[in-house]
């Protein structure tokens, strides 16, 4: 793909600015499974509705379709008050609570201090760990300190590092900064106190399966000693997006679920302690990280169960006759052989 048709898609995927009142509510909300320590726990999620990451209008990451979801404006304080009494109207009491912003939640455009503030204070007392996702650039001790001193709780951020790989990250993901950059941040957010936790990519474009596979396996070996934990997300197609555009003329495929096991198999063999997950969006499906649809639904249970146990001595017993044709297309996909 050449550099006009990935700048024409990062600039049909911008939204046009929103009219006033069009952020009251929340973009989507739900509960999911989660665990704190040994403890199995339920998570509230919520998304904010913002202006979404400002690298997206910029460039934009080669798989990610979320800024279709945000405002194209940033949102007033009125608008995210509004939310905020959603989010406390919905929730009821899980212990864990994650807030995505579809960018940075301490980007000022995004979110305003203010607001970061009112939220973390509506958890605090209540839940016991509050996650937020964010790029490097903004994590700063002014923009941290008043959120510790507004939650009563565990503060964890995460940061999308993908690949500790500068080619993989630049070229393939298309990321504004160097892993390095992720490397420190994660750093800086251990030295204030806070949990921090990496997201790595599985199988970006122009990766074949066992290249992905290493890719994710180096990744969190050279991550482990920057972060608190790790959580493996393979690729799923998202519109509007060079994945997207690469998949609908059939030179992509969203990885296998058995390069997911592989991951996480030998992930954890590096990992050093610390906590390695995957929660795959649309697993099972055309877009997303699938198999051969008969074995997907047990394959996807084992790698929960491994999540929340953090034993992943069960992934080694997983088998389905697709297991030959994955292995098989696997070793001829360098070959330019679909797969």
């Amino acid at each position: 793909m050449d550099g006009s048709v990935s700048r024409s898609i990062t600039i049909d995927r911008r939204p046009s600015p929103a009219r006033p009142g069009s952020a009251n509510h929340l973009v989507n909300r739900w509960t999911e499974a989660e665990a704190i320590g040994a403890e199995r726990v339920r998570a509230f999620v919520l998304i904010l509705k913002t202006r979404g990451c400002y690298w997206a209008d910029v460039q934009g990451c080669s798989m990610c379709g979320y800024s279709r979801d945000t405002l194209g404006r940033s949102a007033s304080s009125a608008e995210l008050a509004q939310q905020i009494e959603e989010a406390k109207g919905a929730y009821r009491g899980e212990p864990y609570v994650k807030v995505y912003t579809s960018g940075s939640f301490l980007d000022d455009r995004e979110v305003d201090p203010e607001s970061r503030r009112a939220l973390l204070a509506a958890f605090s007392g209540r839940a016991r760990r509050f996650l937020f996702e964010t790029l490097p650039e903004f994590v700063r001790p002014e923009a941290i300190e008043p959120l510790k001193a507004a939650f009563e709780g565990e503060l964890e951020v995460a940061l999308g590092l993908e690949s500790t790989d500068p080619t993989i990250l630049r070229k393939f993901v298309h990321k504004g900064e160097n892993p390095e950059a992720y490397l420190d941040a994660g750093d800086r957010v251990r030295a204030i106190g806070l949990r921090s936790k990496a997201y790595l990519l599985l199988k970006p474009p122009y990766l074949t399966e066992k290249e992905a596979v290493r890719d994710v396996v180096r990744s969190i070996g050279s991550a482990r000693s920057h972060f608190d934990a790790m959580s493996v997300n393979p690729v799923h197609i998202q519109g509007g997006t060079v994945v997207e555009w690469l998949y609908q003329r059939r030179r992509y495929r969203p990885p296998w679920l058995w390069s997911l096991v592989d991951a996480m198999r030998q992930g954890a063999e590096v990992r050093d302690g610390r906590r390695l997950v995957t929660f795959p969006t649309a697993g099972g499906r055309p877009r997303g990280p699938h198999n051969c649809g008969t074995c997907d639904a047990a394959v996807l249970g084992a790698l929960e169960e491994a999540s929340l146990s953090q034993e992943f001595g069960s992934l080694d017993r997983l088998d389905c006759a697709c297991r030959t044709r994955y292995e098989r297309e696997a070793e001829l996909e360098p070959l330019g052989v679909e797969a």
